[in-house]
């Protein structure tokens, strides 16, 4: 897949989990008997995936949960149950009666949801007294263990999504400027921590200064905080956590992206290349143009202590 514009500068990163740029893009998972079920949050995340699965010629179905996904999903799966948040054994039972076995997770759920809207059942609530630390990769990881119990294996969430995965480079035809350069640099290796940490994936940077950093909010007001604290100029940076299990939570952008960083100003969007989703992208990048905003695909560095440095 070729970018819309040339690129002069890029982060000079050796990339690992490499991708083919003519939009072969994702690990093939074979699906013996043509079936996947799919987790479903919010966003347009399990929308698209749905719909290219079903290309593949595999029988989607979904598990949505009330109050985050789609209603507009339905019309793109061959069967869907709805749920409320915590209701795992009706979530399993589903995917059971469906004679569904591989599963993906997709899209999010909104952490205050989690603390305000969840009816977790018995099988949750004895599996919180487990965990020692709520941090997203403990509980996610518990969630799948719980459902391999029961026969339920889940796929890496890059299955299915060529062409949907950010490419390396820069995206559209205004480059980020050295000053900028400097941010996106300076953003990638705070990001990095943070997403060590467990806190976000994204932050947001001036001047070589963080001025917000997502967390319980998510990146869309992590990015409308930051602008408001700098005004204009802010650059984004968002990128896979160095532990990151590609089963589920990759970051994600998409145009609704744009648009708050058009509202708040904000000139740059990085975005690691490989290891994140870009959603709608014709749209995403149609916007970006027209707000003036720069978009970069950012490749992973090999070894984490490595600085990512400026090629001219």
């Amino acid at each position: 897949m070729e970018s819309p514009g040339p690129s002069v500068q890029t982060l000079s990163v050796n990339s690992i989990n490499r991708y083919d740029v003519d939009g072969d893009m994702g690990p093939t998972m074979p699906i013996a008997d043509g079936r996947i079920g799919v987790i479903a949050g919010n966003g347009r995340f399990p929308i698209i995936f749905s719909d290219n699965a079903r290309k593949m010629g595999l029988h989607v179905s979904a598990v949505a949960h009330e109050g985050e996904t789609e209603p507009e999903l339905e019309q793109h799966v061959d069967r869907i149950h709805w749920v409320k948040i915590g209701q795992l054994n009706k979530l399993i039972n589903a995917f059971k009666a469906d004679g569904v076995r591989n599963v993906v997770m997709l899209g999010g759920i909104k952490k205050t949801h989690i603390y305000s809207n969840a009816r977790p059942d018995f099988r949750v609530l004895a599996l919180a007294t487990k965990l020692v630390l709520w941090k997203d990769d403990d509980i996610l990881r518990a969630l799948a263990a719980e459902l391999e119990k029961d026969g339920l294996t889940i796929c890496e969430s890059t299955f299915g999504l060529d062409g949907i995965l950010v490419t390396e480079g820069t995206l559209t035809s205004r480059q980020p400027t050295k000053k900028e350069w400097v941010d996106i640099r300076y953003g990638w290796d705070v990001a990095r921590e943070t997403g060590r940490l467990d806190i976000g994936q994204c932050v947001v940077v001036k001047d070589r200064t963080i001025v917000a950093v997502e967390a319980v909010e998510g990146t869309d007001e992590a990015i409308k905080r930051g602008g408001a604290l700098a005004k204009d100029g802010v650059v984004v940076v968002k990128r896979c956590k160095p532990q990151q299990d590609l089963r589920f939570d990759l970051p994600a952008v998409g145009p609704r992206t744009i648009e708050i960083m058009r509202a708040v100003k904000a000139s740059v969007l990085a975005v690691e290349a490989g290891r994140s989703v870009m959603l709608d992208r014709e749209v995403l990048l149609r916007h970006a143009e027209e707000a003036g905003i720069a978009v970069v695909g950012v490749a992973r560095e090999e070894d984490s202590s490595t600085t990512p440095t400026v090629q001219a």
